[in-house]
């Protein structure tokens, strides 16, 4: 497989997360029980929001989009981290490799601009109640979720087009189970360190200004809250600003370590891969679940239907 950049790469290696195959199978079973649970779980949540009229806001529009990002992202990685467990050459094709690093910038881009649409959502709530009905209609909320995915796939884009003209002459090795631009780009035969400063200014440093942008548009809004009137309602809106907190500081804190810093392996960095590709993301619309009397009792109804459906 030539390339026009002339790498004589055709395949790259994954060491995986450890070698002693001991840990691997136990690896296997903790991953794969998370993982089954976990996925059909976001699927219930998507199929509860869509099919109750109760859940007919913005807010829950907008869950059902992120849970919807999220069961993508994790579709990315891990089944090929399962299937590796048994494999004791743990290959990816180049191709393979360019569309997984295309896919993580894209889904995981799509779901920062996500979640800046839901604390739009938010701020429109507290500060503008009596236009919240016009102000985010069906059509703004798909604009905004469109606008997401659109700067998700133009952010991805630029990464790829700068590191597939880069030369990959061997070795080929990747010490991680997954394929990202942090690991790849030091495995080229010329000096990359303009493209690892580019890399930290697009993913490290504009990942940490979304983070303290949406952490502080949070709390000014929580601050206006405590100011006002308290009442049920508002204790409410509180309770999902909290949650939004939560779910920011579970992203992004794992996307801030391992894109901050490019010019260095640290011994964390596979941990941090682990929660940041697999299970951080599928425990997101989870937290919102857990959180939300509302949409346990969409569920119920829902499992409750199909139990009678089933009856019949």
């Amino acid at each position: 497989m030539e390339h026009k950049n002339g790498t004589g790469v055709t395949e790259f290696v994954l060491l995986g997360l450890s070698q002693t195959r001991e840990i691997q199978l136990f690896l296997f079973i903790l991953f794969l029980i998370f993982y089954s649970v976990i996925l059909p779980a976001n699927i219930l949540i998507i199929l509860s929001i869509r099919g109750d009229p109760h859940l007919g806001s913005p807010m829950y529009f907008f869950l059902a989009s992120l849970a919807f990002l999220d069961i993508c992202y994790c579709s990315v990685t891990p089944p090929k981290m399962l299937a590796d467990f048994f494999s004791h050459h743990k290959m990816i094709s180049y191709g393979g490799c360019m569309a997984q690093i295309f896919f993580i910038h894209f889904l995981g881009a799509a779901e920062v601009f996500l979640l800046m649409g839901m604390a739009f959502d938010r701020y429109v709530a507290i500060c503008h109640p009596l236009r919240y009905a016009s102000m985010m209609s069906r059509e703004v909320c798909c604009a905004l979720v469109g606008a997401a995915w659109a700067g998700g796939f133009m952010h991805s884009v630029l990464q790829v087009v700068l590191i597939i003209r880069l030369p990959f002459c061997g070795p080929n090795e990747l010490d991680n189970f997954f394929c990202d631009i942090t690991q790849v780009i030091k495995l080229a035969c010329t000096d990359v360190y303009m493209l690892e400063v580019f890399m930290f200014f697009s993913s490290g440093f504009s990942t940490m200004m979304c983070f303290l942008l949406l952490l502080i548009s949070y709390v000014v809004l929580l601050v206006r809250l405590r100011a006002g009137y308290p009442s049920k309602a508002t204790s409410k809106v509180a309770s999902t600003c909290v949650t939004h907190v939560i779910i920011v500081f579970i992203m992004f804190s794992p996307a801030i370590y391992i894109y901050c810093h490019p010019f260095h392996t640290f011994f964390l960095d596979k941990v941090v891969s682990v929660f940041h590709t697999m299970v951080f993301p599928l425990m997101n619309p989870i937290i919102y679940t857990l959180r939300n009397k509302e949409i346990i009792s969409a569920m119920k109804r829902l499992l409750g239907r199909q139990g009678l459906c089933r009856g019949k």
